[in-house]
């Protein structure tokens, strides 16, 4: 069960190596946290990622999970909450594609909407049943600015993300009021190895940002969390531009 600090001392991370679910994992373990589930394709960076959070006191275990394969999820998630009680599920996993490739290939555009949205869906509603079933616990989905308006450069990746934001949202209206608790977290450009190489953006924020703004969220209860800050306003403001005037940006 969470402590009086509503911070979870359970936790279970989908998408294992997410450099965001491990900053939070991280922080989140040196405040109460003592058991952590990493579920991923099996892989040397899964087990480093779990030797890591091990180093700083909590029972880590691995699961393989694949987004891909969503017949499985209900099967393998199954198994870990028949393990114990889960107070927070960290949903992670995504991949953000090659714009420019996945236009020529339209195979590869299909693979980042399957991994970010419908591995996501599925996994979502298997998480969100099983944490229904026990009564309590937060489900907390990273999502992305990049969902909130098409931009020439990621519409890819974005409309990706602005299903799972939407299903996010959907799917925290739905368990309201059933002890579960959904946070959808929107953060910027993050700089992380998935996005070494790329132009730095406006608003850029780290993996330890996140996952401050993802504590400060759990603790408020909050259900949208934009990180930094800042961006809800930029967003709101992007949002209503007329597209003449939004395509000439440079966005």
């Amino acid at each position: 069960m969470k402590d009086a600090t509503d911070l979870p001392l359970s936790l279970l991370v989908l998408g294992g190596t997410s450099e965001i679910a491990l900053a939070t994992a991280h922080r989140l373990i040196a405040r109460r946290t003592r058991t952590v589930w990493l579920a991923g394709r099996p892989s040397p960076d899964l087990e480093q990622a779990a030797e890591s959070l091990r180093g700083l006191g909590a029972d880590v275990r691995t699961v393989a999970f694949d987004a891909l394969d969503p017949e499985s999820h209900e099967t393998v998630l199954g198994k870990v909450f028949a393990d114990g009680d889960i107070d927070m599920a960290l949903l992670a996993f995504g991949i953000l594609g090659d714009q420019a490739h996945d236009e020529r290939e339209p195979a590869r555009a299909v693979r980042v909407a399957q991994t970010n949205y419908t591995g996501a869906v599925s996994a979502g509603l298997v998480t969100a049943r099983a944490l229904q079933t026990q009564g309590h616990g937060s489900l907390v989905v990273l999502s992305s600015v990049a969902g909130e308006r098409a931009r020439r450069a990621d519409f890819i990746y974005g409309s990706s993300k602005a299903g799972l934001d939407t299903f996010a949202q959907g799917l925290g209206d739905a368990l309201y009021g059933t002890g579960v608790h959904v946070m959808v977290v929107r953060p910027g450009f993050v700089r992380t190895r998935m996005t070494a190489g790329l132009p730095r953006e406006p608003f850029a924020t780290t993996p330890e940002a996140v996952a401050t703004a993802i504590e400060l969220g759990l603790r408020r209860r909050s259900e949208t969390v934009w990180v930094p800050g800042a961006l809800r306003l930029v967003t709101a403001a992007l949002r209503h531009l007329p597209r003449a005037v939004f395509r000439r940006l440079p966005l």
